[in-house]
Formats: C-alpha cells, sequence, structure tokens
C-alpha cells in the first residue's frame, strides 16, 4: 500500500479526488481546493494530530477533508453531509483511495448536520461562507463547539470579528489560522469569471480547561 510521506504528495492525491457537480446555490455548495485541504492537514498531521482519532467532516460534501485525515492516520471519519448525491460522491472517493491505501473506518451519515450527535477527537467542515445569508456557518460552528476540542473550520476573513467572538463565547480559543486566496470555479449562473478568488481563513481551535 502507498504512503504520504509529504504536503505535496498528499496534494496530488487529494486533487485526483472527484469533485462535486451536482452544486446547490441554497446550500453555497463549492468544491474544496486540494491545495489548501492539503496545507491545513498537513501542518498538524506531520506531528500526529490525526493519528488513531475519531473525526467529523461536517458538510463533507466530495469528503475531501475527512479523506485526507484518513490519509494522516484517523481511525474513524464520520462523513455528515445533508445531500444524497454528494455522499454518494465521497463513497466512491473512498472507494477510489481504499484501493491504494490502508485507510481508517469511513461512515457516511446522509442527514442535517444538526441532527448529528457523535462525539468526536476533531471536527473538519467548510461551511457555507454566508454570501446568500448572513452567519450561515453559525450553526456549523455551534455543533462543532458541542461535539469535538479541536476544530478545523473555513470562513469568509470578512467575518474574523464573528468567528473570533462565538469562538471566545464558546469557551474556545484560536490557535492557528491561515489567509487564502480561496479559489471558486465558475459554479452558477450567476458567476461571471471561470475562478473568482475569495479570500478565506481557516481556523484550528481548541477548546479551554476550566479550572
Amino acid at each position: 500500500m502507498k504512503e504520504i510521506t509529504t504536503k505535496k504528495g498528499l496534494a496530488i492525491v487529494l486533487s485526483k479526488l472527484k469533485p462535486l457537480e451536482s452544486l446547490k446555490v441554497s446550500l453555497e455548495q463549492y468544491n474544496t481546493d486540494s491545495e489548501i485541504a492539503a496545507t491545513i492537514l498537513w501542518n498538524y498531521g506531520i506531528i500526529g494530530e490525526f493519528n488513531q482519532k475519531v473525526i467529523a467532516d461536517l458538510g463533507a460534501g466530495s469528503g475531501i477533508l475527512g479523506l485526507g485525515a484518513l490519509l494522516l492516520g484517523a481511525k474513524k471519519v464520520f462523513f455528515v453531509e445533508s445531500e444524497k448525491s454528494s455522499i454518494e460522491v465521497a463513497k466512491n472517493n473512498y472507494e477510489l483511495l481504499k484501493s491504494e491505501f490502508d485507510l481508517g473506518e469511513a461512515i457516511f451519515v446522509n442527514e442535517d448536520i444538526n441532527l448529528f450527535t457523535e462525539k468526536c477527537d476533531i471536527i473538519l467542515q467548510n461551511p457555507p461562507f454566508g454570501t446568500k445569508s448572513e452567519h450561515a456557518d453559525k450553526a456549523f460552528l455551534e455543533k462543532a463547539f458541542s461535539l469535538a476540542p479541536i476544530i478545523y473550520t473555513f470562513h469568509k476573513a470578512s467575518t474574523e470579528i464573528f468567528v473570533k467572538k462565538i469562538t471566545a463565547d464558546n469557551n474556545f480559543k484560536i490557535v492557528n489560522e491561515w489567509l487564502f486566496n480561496f479559489p471558486i470555479k465558475r459554479t452558477y449562473s450567476f458567476h461571471k469569471k471561470p475562478v473568482k478568488n475569495v479570500l478565506v481563513k481557516a481556523y484550528r481551535l481548541e477548546k479551554q480547561n476550566i479550572y
């Protein structure tokens, strides 16, 4: 079986996954760039962050984040996604990787994230940016806070004040953050350019201990 030994290697493998094609504008569905996913996961994955951990990928889409965690040693990943067609893409991507890599368990959960209650070690999520509905990412953050002590989450850079406040209010702290020009390919009829770059921040959040 193959192994992932570099961030570049991880990005190459993730770039071969099938992206979502049937995207819903009401859900603000976009595909996560493989280079960005690899950067976020590799930073801590290289020091064993995901090794033998139970993880949930909320709003999993094609499964790119959760699959990246499995490639970096996760024991089990719940792929939580409300869209049945997206779940099927994630399943196919898992089977594709499993034929080449020794992966942990994948559980595909076709339901709204608000119904998911499994406690995990880590949450991964790239929620709606709130372009159509302000703070559409709030439900994802609140659910993540209730499920795990470590969270990786993506948000528009312009919502930084909101993210910092809700993080502190829920007794979490921002341990690391990354700034990206997040590429969104022309997907919907109202998109005018082949690719639009959106300034996005990714955060690694940790629950603070109460003494």
